[in-house]
C-alpha cells in the first residue's frame, strides 16, 4: 500500500451527559481524526487523546502536531503490507502512542477493505457478539448514581463499573451492594490513592468486586503488587500498561490479575494484539477499556474485543450513551442481552458520515504523498 494522502480533522463533540471521574469533569470532546487515501479506498482511524495531558503525556495538541510533522510523513513515504508494518515506521518516534494508534489503525482498517473482510478477522476475532458493561462516573448525589445504575441494568449491560476517589468509595459501594446484592460490579480508580491507603482499600474485599483497576499510580506495578497481596479483589492494571513486555512484567511479579487493554493507550492494534496473547499465554483475562469514543474509535473496539481472550465485558458500550448524534451508521446499539453484535462486512463495519463530520469539524489539513516523498 503506497497511501496517497493522509487528511487530519479535529471535530468537536458534546457529550450526552457530564462524565466524572477522578481527573474532573468532561462535556465535550475534542477528536482527532485521520482518514488515508489509497487507490481509490479510504479508511479511518481516530485518536484517543484528550483536551489535557491527565490520563497520559498526550494531549490532542500534541498528537495533531506530531501526526503532522513526524509520523504522517513517514507512513506517506512508506511502502506498507499490513498494519503490522506500522510500529517499524514509527520506531524513531518515542512515545506518542496515542497519535501512533490513530495512523495504525487505520491502515489495519485500509487493509481489510482492501482484501474484503472484516476488521475482526483480520486482527483475529473469534466472537460473533462481545459482552457490554457500563463505566459510570462520579455523579452529584448517591440518588443520582442509584438512579443511573438502575437504568443501565435495564438495558441490559452485564458489568457496572464504579469510577472512584477518596470521599466517594466506600460509602458508595456499601450503597451498591445493598441494593443489588448480585451485580457483577467493579470499580477503577484512575489512580486516585497511595500505598498507606492498602488496609482501607482491603477492606474493600466485602464489597465482592470483580477487581479494582488502577488504584496508585499511573506508571507503577511494582507497589501494586505489594498492593494485590493485602487483597482478595483482583486488581485490574490500566494505565501502567504501555506493551507487551510491562503487561509480562507486571503480570510476573504479580501485580494484578487481570489487564484493561485500550489500543489507544498502547499505541494500536499491533501492540494490543501482543498483549492480549501474552495474557492469554499466563492464563490472565483480559477485556476492552474505553476512552469516551466516537463510533470511529468504538467500531474498532469491538473489532478488537472479539479476539478470544477479551472474556470479561469491556466498556464498549451504546452510541447513545455518550453523543446525541454519532458519525457512524449505524449507531452502536447493545442489545438486551447486553451484547454487541461484531460486524461481518469489509472494514470496522459501519459506515462514517461524512456530514456529521463535516458538521462538527473545527480544523482540517491535508498532507500528500508527493510533497512528502519530494
Amino acid at each position: 500500500m503506497k497511501f496517497e494522502a493522509i487528511h487530519l480533522r479535529e471535530i468537536a463533540m458534546p457529550l450526552a451527559h457530564p462524565f466524572e471521574t477522578s481527573f474532573g469533569v468532561t462535556t465535550a470532546r475534542r477528536i482527532l481524526l485521520v482518514e488515508l487515501e489509497c487507490e481509490g479506498v479510504t479508511s479511518w482511524g481516530e485518536c484517543v487523546a484528550g483536551e489535557h495531558p491527565y490520563f497520559s503525556d498526550e494531549s490532542i495538541d500534541t498528537a495533531w502536531l506530531l501526526t503532522e510533522t513526524e509520523l504522517a510523513p513517514r507512513l506517506l513515504k512508506a511502502e506498507v503490507k499490513a498494519g503490522t508494518d506500522c510500529p517499524a515506521i514509527f520506531e524513531q518516534v518515542r512515545g506518542h502512542r496515542m497519535a501512533k494508534s490513530a495512523l495504525e489503525n487505520a491502515v489495519w482498517e485500509m487493509d481489510a477493505l482492501r482484501q474484503g473482510v472484516s476488521l475482526s478477522k483480520l486482527l483475529g476475532g473469534t466472537r460473533e457478539k462481545i459482552p457490554c458493561g457500563v463505566s459510570i462516573g462520579i455523579q452529584a448525589t448517591t440518588q443520582k448514581l442509584m438512579e443511573t445504575i438502575e437504568k443501565e441494568l435495564a438495558a441490559g449491560y452485564q458489568r457496572i463499573k464504579l469510577k472512584c476517589k477518596p470521599g466517594w468509595d466506600e460509602e458508595i459501594f456499601e450503597r451498591v451492594r445493598a441494593r443489588w446484592p448480585d451485580i457483577l460490579l467493579s470499580c477503577d480508580a484512575n489512580s486516585a490513592y497511595r500505598l498507606e491507603d492498602a488496609e482501607r482499600i482491603s477492606g474493600w474485599d466485602r464489597f465482592k468486586l470483580l477487581m479494582i483497576e488502577q488504584p496508585l499510580w499511573y506508571d507503577d506495578y511494582f507497589f501494586h503488587a505489594e498492593l494485590q497481596r493485602k487483597l482478595k479483589t483482583d486488581i485490574c492494571l490500566d494505565e501502567c500498561i504501555r506493551n507487551r513486555r510491562d503487561a509480562r512484567a507486571a503480570l510476573e511479579l504479580g501485580s494484578g490479575r487481570i489487564l484493561n487493554i485500550k489500543v489507544g493507550r498502547v499505541g494500536g492494534f499491533s501492540e494490543a494484539i501482543a498483549i492480549h496473547d501474552v495474557a492469554q499465554s499466563l492464563g490472565v483475562a483480559v477485556w476492552c477499556g474505553g476512552m469516551l469514543e466516537a463510533g470511529i474509535g468504538r467500531a474498532h473496539n469491538i473489532a478488537l474485543a472479539s479476539l478470544p481472550n477479551f472474556s470479561l465485558p469491556g466498556d464498549v458500550s451504546a452510541s447513545k450513551r455518550y453523543w446525541v448524534e454519532d458519525i457512524i451508521e449505524p449507531e452502536v446499539t447493545v442489545s438486551a442481552q447486553g451484547e454487541i453484535t461484531v460486524p461481518a462486512s469489509p472494514g470496522r463495519g459501519f459506515e462514517v458520515r461524512r456530514d456529521r463530520i463535516d458538521a462538527v469539524t473545527v480544523r482540517q489539513k491535508t498532507l500528500r504523498r508527493n510533497a512528502a516523498v519530494s
